[in-house]
């Protein structure tokens, strides 16, 4: 069942990791990372575990957990204390690397002594037979992409199926972005579709329905993003060629900067469970217009547990030409920033490189979180 896109069983794990060790592509991956001792000692090891949990407990938790003190100046979580291990989440977060948002979210699950979660990855990243075999062997599900109309459909149902048997029958927490690809500009926005698709096929009642998912909100914050330049001069490409479309070589050089990248100090924090303000919303509202609350809802609860950085308030400032937070950083930092900025920049290469459009692009990627947090606090939801 789900043969095509579930993630990977206990007993699919060792044949698909004796293909990757045996796959040249993999092996070549694998010693490009700086900070592995000996590619030897982590086959050997790999290839001694016996379950995807131990997988991830002996072998990933480890490897991920140095990639974030080599890249990162810290990895902290907060909200996590609170959850029930004996219950299936779903978490629900705005969406900042392609490859980490899911990856640190499980080295903080079990920092906390929680069990790792399962993964939605688009099938248009996996551009290399060993990515597929690699993913599903840690915990990740595909979702399929640029279908016709009638195969999205199929798909949907058989993702939204999933799904629920994930949560329901295997008792495993799932990690969703809240839509599909990261919001380039960082204007973090839960997309209706994917709340629609939670429940396609399901009857009865919505509200019982998505309130059953248990929705954790996530919110993923990066003091820098080392993808930021990219997601600029893709935004310039966009603005001059209406039909531009990234290739699989620019998706595979976003998942390799977003990986190695500097990023600062870097902050999760999960919300409370909104499946009892779900159960009492109006049932009796037409489905569009559920859905769209809940979608606002989850925006909100995003939005408020941003952790501000320096970065973020320099941003708004040098964005609007004002000294509205300037109590909130230093000259320094402002200094600071601002190199990081041109050092950004210089490395975009495009023939008609529009640099005062990129640098705002920028700019705003760092300032919409806290125009966003300011919001929601405001709301008061």
């Amino acid at each position: 069942m789900f043969d095509e896109i579930r993630a990977y069983s206990d007993q699919e794990l060792l044949p698909a990791l004796e293909r990757l060790w045996g796959d040249p592509e993999f092996k070549t991956a694998v010693t490009a990372v700086p900070f592995i001792d000996s590619i030897e000692t982590l086959r050997l090891a790999s290839l001694q575990c016996t379950s995807v949990k131990q997988l991830h407990k002996n072998i990933i938790h480890k490897l991920l957990t140095l990639l974030a003190t080599k890249t990162c100046v810290s990895l902290q979580g907060e909200g996590f204390e609170g959850i029930n291990p004996d219950k299936a989440y779903i978490y629900m977060s705005n969406h900042r690397d392609i490859v980490l948002d899911s990856s640190f979210l499980n080295v903080i699950l079990l920092n906390h002594g929680l069990d790792s979660c399962e993964t939605g990855i688009g099938d248009n990243l996996l551009i290399r037979p060993w990515i597929t075999d690699f993913v599903r062997a840690n915990k990740s599900f595909v979702v399929k992409r640029n279908l016709s109309v009638r195969e999205q459909l199929l798909a949907t149902a058989e993702l939204s199926a999933y799904i629920r048997h994930t949560l329901q029958e295997k008792k495993q927490s799932i990690w969703l972005a809240q839509r599909e690809g990261r919001a380039k500009d960082s204007d973090d926005r839960t997309q209706k579709s994917i709340l629609k698709m939670l429940i396609f096929g399901d009857k009865g009642n919505i509200l019982e329905n998505l309130a059953s998912m248990h929705l954790i909100p996530l919110s993923i914050s990066y003091e820098f993003d080392p993808c930021d330049y990219l997601k600029a001069k893709e935004m310039q490409l966009k603005r001059d060629q209406p039909d531009y479309k990234k290739s699989r070589q620019d998706d595979l050089l976003s998942m390799q900067t977003g990986i190695m990248g500097y990023k600062g100090r870097v902050f999760y924090s999960a919300g409370t469970c909104i499946s009892d303000e779900i159960i009492k919303m109006d049932a009796a509202m037409p489905k569009k217009d559920l859905i769209e609350k809940i979608a606002g809802l989850m925006d909100v609860r995003i939005h408020a547990n941003y952790r501000l950085y320096p970065n973020n308030y320099i941003a708004a400032d040098l964005l609007d030409e004002a000294d509205t937070f300037v109590r909130s950083y230093s000259r320094n930092e402002r200094e600071r920033f601002s190199d990081y900025l041109q050092q950004q920049l210089n490395k975009i290469e495009l023939p008609d490189k529009d640099e005062p459009f990129l640098r705002k692009k920028m700019l705003e990627m760092y300032a919409n979180p806290l125009k966003n947090k300011h919001k929601a606090k405001a709301s008061g939801l």
